[in-house]
């Protein structure tokens, strides 16, 4: 199963103390499961690691994510996609990021999102499908 992975998911993963510390760990234990890293996600969340956990760590957990998960690009395609989302969903405050995980999603026809943004996927009605399977 091919999941886009979420910048709340990654940061949950990452802080021990978050409360969605081990719903993320377990997560990624899933059996078949292929996490995908959508670029859009590392500048979000390079910037919670370092605000909340510092340097050092934000540095040492970029390392690892970008050896253990398969990263996935924008798209000069995509960006129609997003501005739509945006203006579509602007009474939500939809981001930027968020908007760009699902148009890659629609485009590699991925179904499942790993998020502790339940409100925002599950609010978006893809092109692809009738609804995103979140995880955890």
């Amino acid at each position: 199963m091919i999941a886009l992975v979420d910048t709340g998911f990654l940061y949950a993963l990452f802080d021990a103390s978050d409360m969605h510390h081990k719903d993320a760990v377990e997560a990624l234990q899933t059996p078949g499961l292929e996490p995908l890293l959508p670029d859009t996600v590392i500048v979000e969340l390079a910037y919670l690691l370092q605000a909340r956990l510092g340097h050092a760590q934000m540095r040492a957990y970029l390392k690892d994510l970008l050896t253990d998960l398969v990263l996935v690009s924008l798209n000069p395609e995509d960006l129609p996609r997003i501005n739509t989302l945006l203006a579509e969903y602007a009474d939500a405050n939809l981001d930027f990021v968020d908007a760009s995980i699902v148009a890659m999603a629609e485009r590699l026809h991925v179904r499942h999102i790993l998020t502790i943004d339940r409100r925002d996927f599950l609010l978006i009605r893809p092109k692809h499908i009738q609804y995103f399977t979140i995880l955890p």
